[in-house]
């Protein structure tokens, strides 16, 4: 079964003031999902959205809600989140060595899709036992800029995670987050990415359709050369 090309505007990127008509936007520029930023000020030093903000969007989009957890403690969200209306449970894999099960069981048991991120320095191999659990998570997001700020540059040398996950899980769902946009997308989509997001590169252009257009273009040409 061929993965299907997903475009993840990142909303840390848009106009916090006017999240809901920003999230409307990018949805109808094409915008698959809405990747959510969730950063505790710990894990990484950024400080951004939590719990109520995406419960107050949720009201405003049926959107598929994107979160990524960057936190120390993911367990103590999955609640507050489930509660909230996200859609998307992605946690690092550095905070969760002890209690990976628990959590992918109780993501899954709130209705949402458990994903595992991975940091710059961790090795790739450290996702594995969890892709390959009778319970496991559903995405893998692999970081191409430390995480915590956005608008930094895209680092090629982590494709070769990205390359070793998709050989070894052909129909995973396999994330790619940091720097990405026209001129580095072909990289990620050729190494075997299928969900991009997407942040300055959509937000700051000036027609955001087009970079979106362009994103999935390129992953559905790459996946198609690949015979998937």
């Amino acid at each position: 079964m061929g993965v299907e090309a997903k475009i993840a505007p990142s909303m840390l990127s848009s106009d916090f003031a006017n999240l809901a008509a920003e999230a409307e936007r990018m949805l109808q520029c094409g915008a698959d999902w809405l990747h959510m930023d969730i950063m505790d000020g710990h894990f990484v030093p950024n400080l951004t959205i939590g719990a109520p903000v995406i419960e107050s969007l949720r009201k405003h989009t049926k959107a598929y809600l994107d979160c990524h957890l960057m936190v120390t403690n993911p367990l103590d969200y999955v609640e507050p989140l489930a509660k909230a209306g996200a859609s998307g449970f992605t946690f690092h894999v550095e905070v969760s060595k002890d209690n990976w099960r628990e959590l992918i069981q109780s993501i899954k048991a709130k209705g949402m899709r458990p994903g595992v991120s991975l940091k710059p320095g961790t090795p790739i191999e450290e996702v594995y036992p969890l892709v390959e659990d009778k319970n496991a998570v559903e995405m893998v997001l692999v970081m191409t800029v430390e995480p915590g700020f956005g608008g930094q540059k895209f680092m090629p040398d982590m494709m070769d995670k990205v390359r070793a996950l998709r050989k070894k899980y052909p129909s995973l769902d396999i994330e790619v987050d940091g720097g990405l946009g026209p001129s580095t997308i072909e990289m990620a989509a050729s190494a075997g990415a299928n969900c991009i997001v997407a942040g300055s590169s959509v937000f700051g252009a000036a027609e955001p359709a087009k970079v979106i257009s362009l994103l999935k273009k390129t992953v559905n040409e790459a996946r198609q050369s690949k015979g998937d």
